[in-house]
């Protein structure tokens, strides 16, 4: 019984909107919107964030590469200073991998761009990638069908290669990976022979990283040449070692490229994947900021539709708070039935906007193939913020319609 005044107020308030579906819908969309879009962002962007994560951290906190300019140049007067650097050479990585104790793998990555082929099937802008035997571990490469190269192979610079699986839709016309074990590919110029198909990597932001052909380092230069710097790789047994590692490297190339404790610039760029890390944080957290403005604009718009509503049902309803206080509502019981109603109109707003939001959220991780990771405490977050723009843009109406003078209400028309 000590709830029945206010389950009557919920039935009341329930009544009124189902009464006036048109207004009630209109007056939810700025309310939708402004939780839809906190949810989707969250929502999209947490799966983004695993994605890149595990992408980028793919080689774990234990690697960090070594190259003539950094991975990420911000400023063309940066790029035109790293470009007068050094080139970082085979004898940069021998004295490298002979010199740091605290290294405990050490590898040569050589990039290109070219065409493949193979019968009258090619392919273009596939990544060719000349690798030393340790890449496969350090870059944690594995190798799903056939083998890697050899250590004779690659002594013998000889003309074997590890593939990706787009390489296999797209040359071998989707042939069972197994079945192109020992096939010809023509890379560039030149015929090698495939010995390996590397495990699927996925898409990342809609690109493929499948397209690749992978080939020994020494066949790589007999073919490309040795023109270009190289990036030297290293990797640590333990976390705990990668700031000693890092410091034995940049002494022993500070050293070869005879710079002293006066020079500010190393010669050389010495970075982990975090640089990729940081940077797409950095990114992402502005749009936080854009989504977090936009859902709020849309919520103080929504709540101040809201707050007309209430003040016009409040005049269109005055007669019937008139006789109800006539026949002994008391002032926070209508109080109460108003903000209820306010709260009601809003949390309906919020519950429609958290299933639009991960509606939304849902398709796009579809199309950009990444995974849809739910965050409960947005939805929370999302139906608590609408309720309470409720409350707050229902204080005013509901408090003027407890206000009313039942007489002066009963002789409104």
């Amino acid at each position: 019984m000590h709830f029945s005044p206010f389950i009557e107020s919920f039935r009341i308030a329930a009544s009124s909107l189902r009464a006036n579906k048109l207004r009630t819908a209109l007056t939810l969309v700025g309310v939708v919107v402004g939780v839809a879009a906190v949810i989707s962002v969250v929502t999209i962007i947490k799966g983004l964030d695993y994605t890149v994560a595990s992408t980028f951290s793919s080689q774990g906190s234990t690697v960090f590469s070594v190259t003539k300019r950094p991975q990420i140049v911000l400023s063309r007067e940066d790029a035109i200073r790293f470009n007068k650097r050094k080139d970082v050479t085979d004898a940069d990585y021998e004295a490298v991998a002979r010199r740091c104790a605290a290294c405990w793998r050490t590898g040569v990555a050589v990039n290109n761009f070219g065409t493949i082929k193979a019968g009258e099937r090619l392919s273009e802008g596939v990544a060719i990638r000349g690798l030393t035997d340790s890449m496969f571990e350090i870059d944690d490469i594995t190798v799903e069908f056939g083998r890697a190269w050899t250590e004779g192979e690659t002594v013998g610079a000889s003309n074997v290669c590890v593939v990706g699986a787009d390489v296999v839709e797209n040359v071998f016309s989707g042939a069972p990976p197994d079945a192109i074990i020992g096939r010809r590919l023509r890379v560039a110029d030149r015929l090698y022979t495939i010995v390996g198909v590397a495990e699927r990597l996925g898409n990342i932001f809609g690109f493929s990283r499948d397209s690749f052909v992978l080939i020994p380092y020494p066949a790589y230069k007999l073919q490309f040449g040795t023109k270009e710097s190289i990036a030297i790789q290293v990797q640590v047994s333990e976390t705990s070692q990668l700031a000693d590692a890092q410091d034995q490297v940049q002494t022993i190339l500070r050293t070869r490229r005879g710079r002293d404790f006066h020079d500010e610039d190393d010669g050389f760029s010495l970075e982990t994947q975090d640089v990729f890390l940081d940077l797409y944080r950095k990114a992402t957290a502005n749009i936080y900021l854009v989504t977090i403005g936009v859902a709020a604009i849309s919520l103080v718009v929504g709540g101040i539709v809201v707050m007309n509503i209430m003040l016009v049902s409040v005049t269109e309803r005055t007669r019937e708070i008139g006789i109800r206080k006539a026949l002994g509502a008391r002032r926070v019981d209508v109080l109460q039935q108003f903000l209820i109603e306010s709260v009601m109109l809003t949390a309906i707003g919020g519950l429609i906007g958290v299933i639009a939001g991960f509606a939304l959220a849902f398709a796009l991780s579809l199309a950009l193939k990444f995974p849809l990771l739910i965050s409960l405490w947005s939805a929370v977050l999302g139906v608590g913020v609408s309720s309470l723009v409720g409350i707050i843009s229902g204080i005013s109406p509901a408090w003027k319609a407890a206000r009313l003078n039942p007489i002066d209400a009963l002789r409104s028309e």
